[in-house]
């Protein structure tokens, strides 16, 4: 299986999933490694582990979201890529984009879906006083942080947490959790369709 990882800034997640696909705990191929951002240090880590396509578009050189959307989705195909991983990308997806890889774009959330969706969860979590918060590995589809839930990991909230300090578990467990996730999918061990795609 062929997969994609989005991402939009650092890549650390992106580097558990080289790492992991080096160590050939992740069986799929990592083919291709896109950004909407030229900047984004993950085409660097990209480049360092020979991906065999690492790609950018500008989203400002298209007219409309789906537009570039569209684009994105052509360049998929183009690049024969079955499944896409988002890993700190930073755009939501356009129904159309959704439409085109039904059931198979993964991503990963810092928080307990339902619970804190939205750009800021690990802020949102830590202010609202919550005891346990987590990470979560989901399906995507044409709402925000909704898609089925395959995985989840709790991380307790200590009293002597700071909003980074936080930060940095919530990241541990990320990365940890999404190689694991991506494995099984890769390998066809995740059940996709009825009531439930736990693992």
């Amino acid at each position: 299986m062929n997969f994609a990882v989005f991402a939009s800034g650092n890549g650390s997640n992106l580097q558990m999933i080289i790492d992991a696909v080096k160590k050939k705990r992740i069986k799929g191929t990592l083919k291709l490694v896109f950004s909407d951002n030229a900047a984004a240090f993950a085409l660097t880590r990209a480049r360092k582990a020979k991906v065999p396509v690492v790609a950018h578009l500008d989203p400002k050189g298209f007219p409309s979201r789906e537009a570039f959307d569209a684009a994105c989705v052509e360049f998929l195909k183009k690049e024969k890529i079955d499944l896409v991983v988002l890993a700190g990308y930073m755009r939501i997806l356009s129904p159309a984009f959704v439409r085109a890889y039904r059931d198979r774009i993964l991503n990963i959330h810092p928080a307990l879906l339902p619970a804190f969706k939205g750009a800021h969860a690990i802020k949102d979590a830590f202010e609202h006083g919550v005891k346990v918060t987590g990470v979560t590995v989901h399906l995507v589809d044409e709402e925000v942080d909704h898609g089925m839930i395959l995985a989840q990991v709790p991380v307790e909230v200590s009293p002597k947490d700071t909003r980074q300090s936080l930060e940095a578990r919530i990241h541990k467990a990320e990365h940890i959790l999404y190689p694991k996730v991506i494995a099984l999918f890769t390998a066809g061990k995740i059940k996709t369709k009825g009531p439930a795609g736990a693992v």
